[in-house]
C-alpha cells in the first residue's frame, strides 16, 4: 500500500514539473513565435467578500474578518475571457485551429490596470495585511479608506469614468456602495403636532417612486457630532447619504449638504423634540423651513414642501428682506426721526405683522428710547393697542422715560408705577396707554401685574435678565403680552447663555432649551471657536435682531479716540503688590486642588478685587501692611492728566468701580479747588449733578460705573477717563456713550489707566474675547464672568514684569 502511494505521489510531481515546464515556454514566448491578440476590453465586478485582515501591528497580528468591497477584473478577447491573474499568456480560443499560438495582449493589460489602479483600487497580492479564501475570485480592494464615503466616490465617479475608458463594468447586487444614479427630489413634509402650535417633520427623497425618510441619517450624523465634540457641522459634511434600510447612497453637493444639516440643527438642537422618524419644533422655529426651501433653490431639483398654508407664510414672513430705508409716519409723535430711526420703527412693526418679538440692540446714543416711543405711538393710531403697553426700566431710567414720553408722545397717558406711593395708581394703569415701572418693583407687586393683560411688553437695558435663573427673568416671562421687545445695546456682555435668557423671553423655544443650546451652541462657539455653528446661531436669531452702530449710520459723530495710559508701579507700592500676589496665588492654588476652578470662583474673585484695588490706591485696601503704604502710582498719574486736561478747556468724565476711590478722587480735587460733582449709588437726587454739570458748574464728573454706565446725556464732556479696567466691556462701552452720543459736536477723547504688568492689563485680554464673541453673534459675517479656566487664573496672577 504504502509503495502505490509512493507511485502516486511521483506521478503528482511529474505532472507538476510537465505543467511547469509547459507554463515557462508560454511565458518566454519569443518574437514572432505567437500572434498577439488586441484586448477587447477590461471587465471589472464590484461585489463583497469576507477578507482576513490584520489590524495588529508588526509583532502582534490581530487577524479579524471583514466584509470588503473588492473588484473581479477579467480581460475580454474574441471568444473568451481571461482573469487579470492568469499565468498563462497564451489564449485557448475555441474557434482558433491556426497553428500560431494566439498571445494575451500584454501592454493592452498593463494600461488597463494602470486605469484601474489610479482611482485608488489596490491589488490584493500587494496587500500583505489582507488574506482571501484559496477560491476567491476578488483581485483588487476598492479602498484602503473604509470610510463610505470614499466608497461611495469611487461607485459615483471612478466608475463612469472607467466605463469612458473603455471598460465593462457590473455591480453585484450585495455591493454595499451603491450610489442612486441621478439626484432625486426631496421632499419636506409637515404635520400638526399634539401640542398646540407644534409640528412634526419629515424629510427624504424619492427613489423609484417611493418615499425613502431621510431624518434619521441626518439625526444620526448631528448625533454624531455631538458625541465627538470637538467635531463640527463642517466635518459632518459626506456627499453620500446612506437610504436606510439599504446599499444604496444618495449623491449631495456638499454645501447643500452642509445648510441642510444647519437647518436641522436649527429644529432639532441635541436631541430635543425628536422621535426617530421626525422632528418636532415650535412654530416660532418656522423661519427653518424658509431656509431649507431656500437652500435647494428652485427648478427640477427644488424641495417639495408639504406644510400647512400659515406654517409656510410664517416661515416666510420673517426671513423677508425688509426695506429698513423706508419712512414710517408715527401719527401722535412730536419729533423727526432720523432715517435710521425710522428703519428701526419699520423693523419693530415688521416684527409686530408676524406675531414675532425681537431685540433692538443699536449702539448708545442711538436713540432706541425714541424708536420705541414711536413704534407705541404706531400701535395707538392703529387702533391695534387696545390694551396698557408695559415698560419695564432699571429704576434710574424711569424719569427718563417719563420725560421723554411727555416730550415726544404727549397725546399718550403715562402712568409711573414707581415710588411708595404707586398702590394708589394701580387701578388707574389699567386704562392708560403706558405704563413705566422698574425691575424691583416689579418684583414685589408681582400679583398686581400678573392680573393685568398688556399690549406690549417691554424692557429696557435687558440685559438685566440676562441670568435665566434670576427672579428678575422668571417674573418678565410670567407676564402676558401680546409682543415682547427687549432694549439693550449689550444683549451679550459675558457670553451666550446671556442671550439665550432674553430670547427665552421673547420666543420661548427658538433656542430649544437651555442644556441642548449649551450642547449646542455655547460649547463648540465658546471653547472651540467652531464657525459653523456660529453662522448657525447668527442666521438663527438674525431675523429678530436689529444692531446698527454709530459709525455706520450717524456720519456727523466727531471721531472717537481710545488710549490705554499704562501706568507703572513703583518703590514700596510694587512690593506690596507682589506680597499680596504671591501669597493669593498660594490660597486661589489651594482651594483649585480642593473644589477645582468652578467651585473656587469666590476665592478667585476675592484675591482678584484685592490686587485690583491695590492697582487704583493702596489705601482701599483694609490690611495692616497697606498702612505704611504711601505711593500711589495712578492717583498721581491721574492727577498730572487732569492738570494737562482742564487748562485746556476740556470737560472730563471719571468711571470707577470702586465708589471708595472715587472719594479719594473727589478729596483730592477739593485740595486743587477743581469743581466737581458726583454721581453714585447713594445719590438721592440723580438729576441736580448732571443738571450742574451739563450747566458748567462743574468741571470733573465722578461717576461710578454701575450707578451711571446707563441713562444719562453728557455730551457736554468730551473726555472720559476710565480709572479702571472693568471684565465686561460693554460695561466701559456704555459708559463711554454718555458722552459720545448723538449731540456730541466734539472729539472724544477715552483714556483707559492700566497698571503696566498687573491684573488689570490682564483683564484687557479677557475683555477683547467678550467683546468679539459678542460682535461675532451680531454682526454679519465679517460684571465679572465666573467662566475661569485654569490658564486664564494662572495669568491673572501672574507676576509683574521686571522693572527694567
Amino acid at each position: 500500500m504504502s509503495r502505490d502511494v509512493a507511485a502516486l505521489r511521483d506521478a503528482e510531481l511529474e505532472l507538476e514539473a510537465a505543467l511547469a515546464a509547459l507554463d515557462s515556454a508560454e511565458q518566454t514566448l519569443l518574437p514572432g513565435e505567437g500572434a498577439v491578440v488586441p484586448l477587447t476590453r477590461p471587465r471589472i465586478r464590484l461585489f463583497s467578500e469576507r477578507l482576513w485582515v490584520n489590524r495588529g501591528d508588526g509583532l502582534r497580528p490581530d487577524f479579524r474578518e471583514l466584509a470588503a468591497p473588492v473588484i473581479e477584473l477579467n480581460f475580454d478577447y474574441p471568444g473568451c475571457s481571461v482573469p487579470c491573474n492568469a499565468p498563462s499568456r497564451r489564449l485557448f480560443a475555441p474557434a482558433h485551429t491556426g497553428s500560431t499560438p494566439l498571445v494575451r495582449d500584454a501592454e493592452g493589460e498593463t494600461r488597463a490596470r494602470h486605469a484601474l489602479e489610479s482611482f485608488g483600487a489596490i491589488d490584493l497580492e500587494l496587500l500583505e495585511d489582507y488574506g482571501s479564501a484559496p477560491d476567491s475570485r476578488a483581485h483588487y480592494l476598492v479602498q484602503t479608506d473604509e470610510h463610505p464615503d470614499a466608497l461611495c466616490a469611487f461607485t459615483a465617479s471612478a466608475l463612469p469614468q472607467l466605463e469612458a475608458l473603455g471598460f465593462h463594468v457590473e455591480i453585484a447586487d450585495d455591493y454595499a456602495f451603491q450610489v442612486v444614479a441621478e439626484e432625486q427630489r426631496w421632499y419636506a413634509e409637515v404635520h400638526e403636532g399634539e401640542q398646540v402650535d407644534w409640528f412634526s417633520l419629515e424629510l427624504g427623497i424619492e427613489v423609484d417612486g417611493h418615499r425613502v425618510n431621510l431624518l434619521p441619517v441626518l439625526l444620526g450624523m448631528l448625533e454624531e457630532g455631538f458625541e465627538v465634540g470637538p467635531r463640527r457641522i463642517a466635518r459632518l459634511t459626506p456627499r453620500f447619504v446612506q437610504v436606510p434600510g439599504q446599499s444604496r447612497y444618495v449623491s449631495m453637493d456638499p454645501e447643500r449638504l452642509r445648510t441642510l444639516l444647519q437647518v436641522m440643527a436649527e429644529l432639532y438642537q441635541g436631541g430635543e423634540g425628536a422621535s426617530g422618524e421626525r422632528i418636532e419644533f415650535p412654530a416660532v422655529r418656522a423661519a427653518a423651513l424658509g431656509e431649507l426651501e431656500q437652500a435647494f433653490g428652485e427648478g427640477a431639483q427644488a424641495l417639495q414642501l408639504i406644510a400647512p398654508p400659515e406654517l409656510r407664510e410664517r416661515a416666510y414672513a420673517v426671513l423677508a428682506p425688509l426695506q429698513l430705508t423706508e419712512a414710517v409716519q408715527a401719527e401722535g409723535l412730536s419729533a423727526s426721526l432720523r432715517p435710521y430711526q425710522s428703519a428701526g420703527v419699520a423693523f419693530l412693526q415688521h416684527l409686530r405683522d408676524n406675531g414675532a418679538n425681537g431685540v433692538l440692540a443699536d449702539d448708545m446714543g442711538l436713540g432706541k428710547t425714541l424708536q420705541t416711543i414711536a413704534h407705541l405711538c404706531v400701535e395707538k393710531a392703529s387702533g391695534r393697542a387696545d390694551k396698557p403697553s408695559l415698560i419695564v426700566a432699571p429704576t434710574s431710567l424711569v424719569g427718563n422715560w417719563a420725560r421723554e414720553l411727555a416730550r415726544f408722545a404727549p397725546g399718550l397717558s403715562v402712568c409711573v408705577l414707581h415710588g411708595k406711593d404707586r398702590s394708589a395708581r394701580f387701578r388707574a394703569a389699567q386704562s392708560c396707554d403706558v405704563c413705566v415701572t422698574t425691575y424691583p418693583v416689579l418684583l414685589r407687586d408681582a400679583q398686581h401685574f400678573n392680573a393685568q393683560t398688556y399690549h406690549c411688553l417691554i424692557l429696557d437695558e435687558a440685559q438685566t435678565i440676562k441670568n435665566h435663573r434670576s427672579r428678575a427673568h422668571e417674573a418678565v416671562c410670567s407676564l402676558d403680552s401680546a409682543h415682547r421687545l427687549c432694549l439693550t445695546g449689550t444683549p451679550i456682555e459675558n457670553g451666550l447663555a446671556e442671550l439665550w435668557s432674553l430670547f427665552e423671553f421673547l420666543m420661548p423655544g427658538l433656542l430649544g432649551n437651555e442644556p441642548s443650546f449649551r450642547q449646542f451652541y455655547r460649547i463648540p462657539i465658546e471653547q472651540q471657536r467652531d464657525e459653523q455653528r456660529l453662522a448657525a446661531l447668527r442666521a438663527l436669531v438674525g431675523p429678530y435682531i436689529l444692531r446698527r452702530l454709530k459709525r455706520d449710520v450717524v456720519q456727523e459723530l466727531p471721531p472717537k479716540t481710545e488710549l490705554v495710559r499704562p501706568v507703572e508701579l513703583r518703590g514700596k507700592q510694587r512690593e506690596l503688590y507682589e506680597s499680596i500676589r504671591v501669597a493669593a496665588h498660594h490660597e486661589v492654588r489651594s482651594a483649585i486642588r480642593k473644589l477645582g476652578v468652578r467651585g473656587s470662583t469666590l476665592k478667585i474673585l476675592d484675591a482678584l478685587m484685592k490686587l485690583r484695588q491695590l492697582c487704583c490706591d493702596p489705601r482701599l485696601l483694609k490690611s495692616e501692611a497697606a498702612r505704611f503704604v504711601r505711593e500711589s502710582a495712578k492717583y498721581d498719574f491721574f492727577f498730572e492728566l487732569l492738570g494737562q486736561l482742564l487748562p485746556a478747556g476740556h470737560r472730563v468724565l471719571v468711571f470707577s468701580q470702586f465708589t471708595s476711590m472715587l472719594a479719594l478722587l473727589a478729596h483730592g480735587l477739593r485740595e486743587r479747588s477743581i469743581r466737581y460733582v458726583t454721581l453714585t449709588g447713594a445719590t438721592q437726587n440723580r438729576q441736580k449733578p448732571v443738571d450742574d454739570f451739563e450747566q458748567g458748574r462743574a468741571d470733573v464728573f465722578l461717576i461710578s460705573l454701575k450707578a451711571g454706565g446707563t441713562g444719562l446725556n453728557l455730551v457736554s464732556a468730551d473726555t472720559v477717563i476710565h480709572y479702571d479696567p472693568w471684565w465686561n466691556p460693554a460695561a466701559q462701552d456704555q459708559a463711554t456713550d454718555r458722552a459720545y452720543r448723538i449731540g456730541q459736536t466734539r472729539p472724544v477723547f477715552v483714556y483707559n489707566l492700566v497698571t503696566a504688568g498687573s491684573v488689570e492689563e490682564r483683564m484687557l485680554g479677557l475683555q477683547r474675547r467678550k467683546r468679539e464673541l459678542a460682535e461675532s453673534v451680531l454682526s454679519a459675517p465679517g460684571s465679572a464672568s465666573a467662566a475661569f479656566g485654569l490658564d486664564e487664573v494662572e495669568a491673572l496672577f501672574a507676576p509683574l514684569a521686571d522693572e527694567s
